[in-house]
């Protein structure tokens, strides 16, 4: 066998000891609990007291006193100001606008029109009115006399009157006098309501004898190719997987 297909100085052999792999074990897989901390300690372990610190609290209120960080002014004692007086300098103050007397030149007589001097009739054309007439009081032709004729005269006498009526459909040669009811009109009571009664036969329909409804497997649902109890049955082979040398055999008998 040629050993070119090897690379270094590694070749297959044996495990010269025990090594990990040949035991079923979980190994270093659980870590165990740490001893420093307050959460996850070991509780087979000693722990010592640990403190921590408090959280800032809000202030409760905000109408605080300001403390003795505020600067009094000299000018103030246990009685309030002192009685020193106390002036300043202000800008001079625009003077007011007093009331203005008009002069005579402030009038213009000439401009005053009729409500200072008489003046002359004055006559113009306009346009005829839309408004009402002042004159509404009713004419001859407003009037209108009560009439002579007929039977609804007021001052006069007024003769017999007389008028032709329509023909009436009631009671004449014409009426129609197929409104009346004939025989067909009523409803005929049943003899069976105040005589014997028969007896009365119907027919029903068609009922189907009880029998077993589910579903049965035809010729075409069974396969008898495939059964291999009755007969005999050709050696199969398959391709398995790989297995590691390494892989502990399924141990299913205990002995204790």
């Amino acid at each position: 066998m040629s050993t070119d297909m090897w690379v270094g100085s590694w070749r297959p052999h044996k495990a010269r000891g025990p090594i990990a792999a040949f035991y079923n074990s979980p190994g270093p897989k659980y870590a165990l609990p740490g001893t420093t901390g307050i959460q996850f300690h070991d509780p087979r372990k000693y722990k010592a007291p640990a403190f921590s610190f408090g959280t800032r609290h809000c202030s409760y209120s905000t109408d605080c006193s300001p403390g003795p960080g505020y600067l009094v002014q000299p000018n103030i004692t246990r009685t309030g100001k002192d009685g020193t007086p106390i002036y300043s300098l202000y800008g001079r103050p625009k003077d007011l606008n007093l009331f203005r007397t008009p002069g005579p030149g402030q009038y213009s007589p000439e401009k005053s029109g009729k409500s200072a001097h008489y003046s002359a009739p004055a006559y113009s054309l306009s346009a005829r009115s839309k408004g009402f007439r002042n004159d509404q009081t009713p004419g001859p032709a407003a009037y209108i006399l009560p009439s002579v004729l007929g039977p609804r005269t007021v001052n006069k006498t007024s003769a017999p009157n007389f008028i032709l009526t329509g023909r009436s459909k009631i009671g004449s040669f014409h009426e129609d006098l197929q409104k009346t009811p004939g025989p067909g009109t009523y409803r005929v009571i049943d003899p069976c309501a105040y005589k014997y009664k028969p007896p009365h036969y119907s027919m029903t329909g068609r009922n189907s004898m009880p029998g077993d409804t589910t579903r049965k497997p035809g010729p075409g649902a069974h396969s008898p190719e495939r059964v291999t109890i009755a007969s005999g049955k050709a050696p199969v082979y398959s391709f398995g997987i790989r297995h590691s040398e390494y892989m502990a055999p399924l141990i299913v008998d205990v002995v204790d």
